[in-house]
């Protein structure tokens, strides 16, 4: 079972996990994974700590204390995955069958004609009972690393940040006259004539996006009617590449998913803003907007397939309650989490809590759901340790929800 997650994983991100190391950059509620937020619902935009504010809303920098001089993040990573339908290992074990398919062909001898084929027959009626369990199935993968460095100061706290966000849709595309011929094949109702084979018209599309922001973040307190309001902007270089990799699924290749020849690029510029609000002594009112530019941007046409990814405004609204060790947020998405246009879109809700157990640790979870009901619900866990008088931050979180769907992170801080 763990080889088997471990190979899922693998099939299923190889993009975006190369990726993020081949562009020396650097999911997830937006484009950011904080462990912290993560494990409390994926909630942040009320709720995020100074040091941490740019990846959720940069107006809660002004949050830091007198004494904070520097934090740094390095590094914050996620991912989560959900294959339903078991489709990574499906391809993997039709890759097999289809190699012993084909092996049986190439060396029918005049003996097999004599005994009616047993050996095509069987292997012709394993492939179609794979294929017949592999049409429709659909697997998702999100992943996202980021850096940053927050220097607070009470006119103009400001932070420099670099973060890769990447999204992984694979699905198969199963043709039914393969299976008919296939079970012809099987039953002896259909004799198999060479490169037949050749003609079977099944594939496997995997769609891939990612993208890097390169931004420098700055926020500022205003006293608006005697009530403090702070808002902070992060204006940023974005830079997307864009995969569209389809194969007969006979010849389908996870390693060539990221090949050039279905890769192109594009950038751009785009902002982030938010604002925060505290509503009395206990209370924060928080408002963020990711990706304010909207932008669309279409993969290259590969065997006559080609989509578009969306990047849209995501505009988010959250409430947090503090008082003592208890930590509570609420985030709810207002407008719709968009990506390619063969992909529904997403609308999420966030709810979570942390109780600092000790000055040192801390312990949270929460639940995030999908509002329309595209993406998994998940139950989200986490704890925080930070020894040496909180110089050091370290933050791990996950994720499980039905359907074969979890997620993992991880973060490491830094505050001077």
């Amino acid at each position: 079972m763990a080889n088997k997650t471990i190979r899922r994983a693998a099939l299923l991100s190889p993009v975006v996990l190369n990726a993020l190391f081949i562009s020396s950059s650097a999911i997830a509620a937006g484009t950011w994974y904080d462990a912290r937020n993560d494990a409390m619902g994926g909630t942040g935009v009320a709720s995020s700590t100074w040091s941490s504010a740019v990846l959720a809303n940069p107006a809660l920098m002004t949050r830091a204390q007198p004494d904070d001089n520097v934090g740094i993040i390095f590094p914050s990573a996620g991912l989560q995955i959900t294959d339903k339908d078991k489709m990574v290992d499906k391809v993997d074990d039709i890759s097999d069958t289809v190699d012993r398919y084909r092996d049986v062909i190439n060396n029918l001898t005049f003996s097999d004609y004599l005994n009616g084929y047993p050996q095509l027959k069987a292997a012709s009626g394993d492939v179609a009972n794979q294929l017949r369990d592999l049409r429709g199935n659909k697997a998702n993968a999100t992943a996202g690393v980021a850096l940053a460095v927050t220097v607070p100061n009470e006119t103009l706290p400001f932070a420099f940040i670099t973060k890769a966000y990447g999204t992984v849709h694979l699905r198969a595309n199963v043709a039914q006259s393969d299976i008919a011929y296939l079970d012809g094949v099987a039953n002896g109702s259909v004799i198999p004539v060479p490169g037949d084979q050749n003609n079977l018209r099944s594939s496997a599309n995997g769609l891939a996006a990612l993208t890097t922001d390169y931004g420098i973040a700055v926020a500022h307190e205003f006293s608006v009617a005697g009530h403090p309001v702070s808002l902070g902007v992060t204006p940023k270089i974005q830079k997307t590449w864009l995969y569209n990799y389809t194969a007969s699924i006979y010849n389908y290749d996870k390693n060539d998913l990221n090949g050039s020849r279905y890769r192109n690029d594009n950038t751009g510029f785009n902002i982030d803003a938010g604002l925060a609000t505290p509503l009395g002594d206990n209370w924060t009112l928080g408002v963020t907007g990711q990706n304010l530019v909207s932008r669309d941007l279409q993969t290259k046409e590969t065997n006559g397939y080609r989509d578009t990814y969306q990047i849209r405004p995501l505009v988010t609204s959250g409430l947090s309650w503090s008082g003592g060790p208890f930590t509570a947020a609420l985030d709810v998405d207002l407008t719709e989490t968009k990506r390619f246009k063969s992909q529904a879109n997403s609308q999420y809700a966030g709810v979570g809590g942390e109780y600092r157990v000790l000055d040192w640790l801390a312990l949270r979870a929460g639940y995030r759901a999908d509002m329309k009901s595209a993406d998994e619900n998940v139950f989200t866990a986490g704890f925080g340790v930070s020894p040496f008088h909180n110089a050091v931050h370290l933050d791990l979180a996950g994720s499980v929800g039905d359907n074969n769907t979890w997620g993992a992170m991880m973060q490491l801080g830094f505050n001077f």
